[in-house]
């Protein structure tokens, strides 16, 4: 469709304020993280671009992985497609990190993702059954995973801590922990609290993210 140039200035115009609205609108979410846009005197439309990418690839983790923790608690028929949906988590965040990382690296990281998520289901399995031995023996194999994601990081991307973020993936299982155990205990309102810490900290370590690969490759993302 060919637009007259009026309407084509007029839709750059609503695109431009609508990149600007949502990258205030993502800072104000997540004051705490190492966002790109709080770190650089101007942000451009690709380094914001990346950003909703992030933010939406862990909004999805940790939602799917809550419809997941539900499923397991009450007993539903939907468990193994949820399972399925959520799956797809780990080969997304893979197709995210390939434009910059390459294929094996991209491999080996939703590999460890992919990881995380079956762990954590096996983990809420066994609370839900009470086998509190499968729950030690999943726990460890769960931050021993979070260990090797950190390590993979750090390496992969040296803007990326080791202590740094190894303490925010501890905090993310910590956090899922805490919300399995409401709701299989059914206590409801705590679920839906510590859902919430979730939410926000799954924004944080998308914000980190962001930051390192700019920060890795200024050249792909050019100037404001």
């Amino acid at each position: 469709m060919v637009f007259p140039v009026k309407k084509k200035i007029f839709l750059t115009a609503v695109a431009a304020i609508a990149i600007v609205a949502v990258s205030i609108a993502v800072s104000a979410e997540m004051p705490d993280a190492r966002v790109a846009d709080l770190e650089k005197p101007c942000v451009n439309s690709s380094e914001v671009g990346l950003l909703l990418q992030m933010r939406m690839l862990w909004e999805e983790h940790v939602v799917w992985t809550r419809m997941l923790i539900i499923s397991i608690a009450g007993n539903l028929s939907d468990t193994q497609p949820v399972t399925e949906r959520l799956l797809r988590n780990y080969d997304d965040m893979e197709e995210a990190f390939l434009p910059y990382y390459g294929e094996e690296a991209a491999q080996k990281y939703g590999g460890l993702i992919e990881d995380h998520l079956l762990i954590a289901a096996d983990l809420v399995k066994a609370a839900k059954a009470g086998n509190a031995t499968a729950v030690a023996d999943a726990e460890m194999q769960w931050y021993q995973n979070a260990d090797n994601i950190s390590i993979f990081l750090n390496e992969t991307n040296p803007s990326w801590s080791l202590n740094e973020t190894k303490a925010m993936w501890y905090n993310h299982l910590n956090l899922t922990k805490q919300e399995a155990v409401a709701r299989l205990t059914k206590n409801y309102t705590t679920d839906i609290d510590v859902f919430d810490m979730i939410r926000r900290q799954a924004a944080g370590m998308a914000g980190d993210q962001t930051q390192g690969i700019i920060e890795q490759f200024p050249d792909k993302f050019g100037k404001c």
